[in-house]
């Protein structure tokens, strides 16, 4: 079959949705279909570009290339669903945030104006169309899956896809917690530093760059914690996988994420997890004293979880084992098979 898998990209960006649809693109073409990644730039702001944005994809013609058909697109996230096809398949990676749950929170982008309650319900409308002319939807996660439910009442079943391919591997464990993230106020990184200020023996590294990583510098000097707390910012894959190898446990803990392939990247490495009570899709494989540590998204509850790992070394080992397990029978080509059956 010819198919388009379809992305919406942020220029000079580069994080989880780009690996998701690299590594679909590649499994796709390894079972031997023809298959494209389309993508189009996307900017949300100011808030009326969120609908402008979406109709680009409406607007697209992905029924046919160069004369020849295209069998059926996979579309992955806002707004990339709103592309018209008559063999549309959704992997949904998630809607727009910030028009459902985020609303009305300081991640939200709607105000309470008149045009942007209106904007904020042309979006909702938008997704109950567009999703709905998916012949099958699946998610990523199954905070996902209730998300979509909630708001536009339409099903989908789990898939949760694999990580990249790093040379995973297992080392003995340096004695540090390792955070591999975009730094964001989402992700929750202040929260890891606050902790590791109520526990002085922990070590903590901080993968991975973004807009709030000044902030988060001088919340590691303020709480006294610069000596303990390395700031590593973007790493090359051999890099990662050697901090994950090296490390005691991860820290992974976004807000109501979406689905997350930290985990399983922590789990091929052998190494528990440790996430929060409210962190979302995480916890769909993160299970407490099992493949890691779940607590109440407070730094004191999290100081203690970093505590036990660093005392408990042994027992850490063993959760990160039973992890592995977990992450090694997510493969890319249990997935195909599915997204396969959904599109013949």
């Amino acid at each position: 079959m010819r198919l388009a898998v379809c992305m919406p990209q942020v220029p000079f960006e580069r994080g989880g949705t780009e690996i998701f649809a690299d590594g679909l693109v590649q499994a796709l073409r390894e079972h031997g279909h023809e298959t494209e990644l389309v993508t189009v730039p996307f900017k949300w702001y100011p808030g009326e570009r969120v609908l402008t944005q979406a109709f680009l994809w409406r607007l697209l013609d992905l029924e046919e290339a160069n004369g020849r058909p295209v069998d059926a697109v996979i579309a992955t996230k806002f707004p990339s669903y709103v592309v018209k096809h008559p063999n549309k398949v959704v992997w949904l990676l998630h809607q727009f945030r910030q028009a459902w749950d985020l609303d009305r929170t300081e991640l939200g982008q709607f105000s309470e104006s008149a045009e942007d309650r209106a904007l904020r319900r042309k979006v909702l409308e938008l997704d109950k169309v567009t999703l709905g002319e998916a012949k099958k939807i699946f998610t990523t996660s199954s905070i996902v899956a209730g998300r979509l439910a909630d708001s536009t009442g339409l099903q989908a079943e789990v898939l949760a896809p694999p990580p990249a391919p790093l040379a995973f591997r297992t080392a003995p464990s340096e004695g540090f917690i390792l955070s591999v993230n975009r730094l964001d106020r989402a992700k929750r990184i202040d929260l890891l530093i606050e902790a590791a200020a109520l526990a002085p023996d922990v070590r903590v590294v901080i993968a991975g760059d973004g807009p709030d990583r000044d902030r988060l510098e001088q919340l590691a000097r303020d709480r006294g914690v610069d000596g303990r707390a390395t700031f590593a910012g973007r790493v090359t894959d051999d890099e990662l996988a050697d901090l994950y190898a090296r490390c005691l446990g991860v820290y992974y803990a976004p807000v109501n994420e979406d689905y997350g392939l930290v985990p399983y990247e922590a789990f091929l490495s052998e190494k528990p997890v440790v996430t929060m009570t409210d962190a979302g899709g995480p916890l769909d494989i993160v299970r407490e004293r099992q493949t890691g540590l779940v607590v109440a998204p407070r730094s004191d509850d999290l100081a203690g979880a970093l505590e036990w790992l660093r005392t408990n070394e042994d027992e850490a080992q063993v959760l990160g084992r039973a992890g592995r397990d977990v992450a090694r029978a997510v493969t890319w080509s249990s997935c195909v098979e599915r997204l396969l059956a959904a599109v013949a």
